[in-house]
């Protein structure tokens, strides 16, 4: 089908801004079909798989018919698992950020009942809830229905795996008979059409079938990385491969344009292609690409459509894909006219449920590779070398230099100590290595982070939160992004990844923590 932008499916400005924020360019078919369904008041049955978008395709119609101006539950999405649940709440926070009145509530077993008691009775808007849960909520009256305007039940058969059908009527035969139904399903088994037919009125059916996709024959890798460590382990790659062209692909403009950044600084030949850029500026990006000026490109799915390079010898996902058919057209800009090609997918935390999706849609084994170290690195570079000056050897032509190398032996050094003396003026030219190699090999630290030393601890009673909260505050830098912290009697260890390090420490260098002045500085190895 034709790919419709955001723009045109008559979306409030709230909403389109926080898309954009998001960096999202287009819809998915699932959006694409269901958001103007939704939002004339229909009921729905959507089939769609996994990582097709389809959280956002209820998400952002059940967003636009809330009237925040009511601190009532006007709806309720059931989801089959604690982490779909929190997983939900997530995406429609952000996708509400500038409707900031519409309260979004999870709530799930495993977390405190008094305190989600206390949210409601603050009065919440939406709903995204387990069965359970939910259910002990009306039995004790602290969930009220009978304003809801939309029902969404999310991942229909896998609640019929888990045995909640039962538990679905019962929720649905507390709410208003007017309500929209909204439901979404990977397959349809007889009990889940059975569900359909009693409890929604003349429902649109929509499904998004996924193409028959040849997957082309090329090395397929992935690595499992934090989103932090990703930059680096994207720079070794670049370093052992060292390809001639390479395509990196995002989820969003936002990360091309962080990751662009942080290649160019690194002194990588970068650049940029995503649907913000003018149709002139992408043709020029691309043909410094063709002709070689730049060899990195890093782009979204949409802009990268259409591009037909041979000479793409690598592609990497430095995000997991939404869509497993965006994966195949990814990995199919490499290996192209019978050479070989190489696809590295980058996984971190639940992405692992995605490419596990895209292995079974492919039909194709990722294999699980090791994330290769500092030395792997130095060793690829060193074997490089050689090759070059093996080459140079064989080529002749050497007379011109070999009479200068004769006047520093008279000077009475062997012709080894020269030799090694121009190899370590060669490899040094690349001062990043050495930077590299202090930062991380020096530290001990993770791929990625670097250990700093705090000269307080356990006496000034220091705690983790307290070096977190005074980093995260000063430096901006968002806590979750602060690694392992050690703490001693009279000092302490903090982990912090490498493109803050210099930040940190110009920072933080004689500021307080606790009231207490600080020393911080990159700590020395054991």
């Amino acid at each position: 089908m034709e790919k419709i932008k955001f723009e045109e499916l008559n979306l409030s400005k709230e909403i389109l801004k926080a898309i954009e924020e998001l960096g999202y360019e287009e819809a998915t078919p699932i959006q694409a079909k269901t958001i103007p369904i939704i939002l004339q008041g229909k009921d729905i049955i959507g089939q769609a798989q996994t990582g097709t978008g389809k959280t956002a395709a209820f998400g952002i119609p059940t967003l636009e018919r809330i009237d925040p101006s009511k601190k009532t539950i006007q709806a309720l999405i059931l989801c089959p698992t604690r982490e779909l649940a929190i997983q939900v709440s997530e995406e429609l926070k952000k996708l509400s950020k500038y409707k900031k009145a519409i309260g979004i509530l999870p709530i799930y077993g495993g977390q405190s009942i008094e305190r989600q008691i206390q949210s409601l009775k603050k009065g919440v808007n939406i709903i995204i809830g387990t069965p359970g849960r939910c259910i002990d909520h009306i039995e004790r009256g602290t969930l009220k229905l009978e304003d809801i305007k939309l029902f969404i039940l999310d991942e229909a058969d896998e609640m019929l795996n888990m045995g909640f059908i039962e538990d679905i009527e019962f929720i649905l035969d507390k709410t208003p008979k007017d309500k929209q139904t909204l439901l979404f399903s990977a397959t349809m088994p007889d009990p889940i059409l059975k569900l359909t037919k009693k409890y929604l009125k003349n429902p649109e059916h929509i499904k998004v079938v996924h193409k028959e996709l040849t997957v082309p024959t090329i090395e397929q890798i992935y690595f499992e990385v934090k989103e932090a460590h990703k930059i680096e382990i994207l720079s070794r790659l670049l370093d052992i491969y060292n390809p001639k062209l390479a395509l990196v692909f995002c989820n969003t403009k936002k990360k091309v344009d962080e990751v662009v950044s942080s290649l160019q600084a690194r002194g990588y030949l970068a650049d940029a292609l995503h649907g913000d850029m003018k149709q002139n500026q992408r043709d020029r990006v691309m043909a410094k690409f063709r002709s070689g000026t730049i060899d990195v490109l890093v782009a979204t799915d949409v802009a990268a459509r259409g591009i037909d390079v041979e000479d793409v010898e690598i592609v990497f996902n430095y995000d997991v894909p939404q869509d497993e058919e965006y994966y195949v057209h990814r990995i199919g800009r490499t290996g192209r006219a019978g050479r070989e090609g190489k696809a590295f997918t980058f996984v971190s935390g639940k992405d692992i449920y995605k490419l596990r999706d895209i292995q079974r849609y492919t039909k194709t084994k990722i294999k699980l590779q090791k994330i290769p170290t500092l030395h792997d690195v130095e060793e690829s570079r060193t074997s490089k070398i050689i090759d070059r000056i093996k080459e140079s050897i064989n080529e002749g032509n050497l007379e011109k230099y070999s009479d200068i190398i004769e006047r520093i032996i008279d000077d009475e050094y062997t012709s080894l100590d020269v030799a090694a003396a121009l190899l370590k003026i060669v490899m040094s030219e690349d001062k990043r290595y050495d930077e590299i190699e202090d930062a991380f090999e020096g530290t001990g630290a993770e791929p990625g982070m670097v250990r700093l030393f705090v000269n307080v601890g356990k006496n000034h009673k220091i705690s983790p939160r307290d070096i977190v909260g005074a980093i995260a505050d000063k430096v901006k830098l968002p806590g979750d992004l602060i690694g392992r912290i050690d703490i001693f009697d009279k000092f302490s260890f903090v982990e912090v990844p490498t493109d803050y390090a210099n930040e940190v420490l110009d920072i933080m260098k004689n500021n307080t923590i606790k009231g207490k002045k600080v020393n911080i500085e990159i700590a020395k190895n054991k």
